[in-house]
């Protein structure tokens, strides 16, 4: 199994969290984003994920692209450890959440928006980073009153769920821009867990071969 990825993005992040707790064993290929004008556009990986973005699963002969997709599948693959509360509503909770995280927050704070704010509006860094605190400050406000009925140790209660996976990562990105999280309260106590937890530590993107 193959995971072409970068170790700076948030969705290949998510991914990494999930191969790790699951415990399977992958092969990480980076995907520069920034230098030579971003390998994703180079025509090896365009072939691969025509969306030019990152991470892409790939599998023997199959290839799956978008980690929420991915993640579902390796779901599906390896069950011996779910990262899915067994009850259908905590479930379909958990599965809310991260793509409260995944589609709402995290696509407006990505790297092909951040340059095309300021490479194609010229917008300035100043204006930017209000831009990337707002849409963060929304999406964290509603999560934190969200966990505030189901949290325990993790989102949901005292087991990890694809829900702590797309949190942690986010507020790894947070943190990166400097946003105030000390509003946050639950958000931070359920990330301070997770990242006490191996797989989590592995996962990190200081940890990955390709961090400068």
């Amino acid at each position: 199994m193959k995971l072409y990825g970068y170790w700076r993005s948030t969705a290949a992040y998510r991914v990494r969290i999930a191969l790790h707790l699951k415990g399977i064993d992958f092969e990480s290929i980076p995907v520069n984003l920034v230098k030579n004008g971003g390998e994703q556009y180079q025509d090896n990986y365009s072939e691969l994920n025509p969306n030019h973005l990152v991470p892409t699963l790939v599998d023997g002969d199959f290839s799956l692209n978008q980690s929420l997709a991915i993640i579902d599948y390796l779901e599906q693959r390896n069950s011996e450890y779910t990262l899915y509360p067994q009850d259908i509503k905590s479930r379909a909770k958990a599965k809310a959440l991260a793509l409260d995280i995944a589609c709402e927050v995290h696509p407006l704070n990505n790297l092909r928006v951040q340059q095309y704010l300021s490479n194609t509006l010229m917008i300035s860094d100043e204006a930017k980073q209000v831009w990337l605190e707002h849409w963060m400050t929304i999406g964290f406000m509603a999560i934190e009153k969200q966990l505030t009925g189901s949290a325990g140790k993790y989102c949901f209660a005292d087991k990890v769920s694809v829900a702590d996976i797309c949190l942690v990562a986010q507020v790894y990105n947070a943190h990166r821009f400097k946003v105030d999280m000390s509003a946050y309260p639950l958000i931070t106590k359920v990330v301070n867990n997770c990242n006490e937890l191996p797989a989590f530590i592995k996962a990190l993107p200081e940890n990955q071969a390709d961090a400068p």
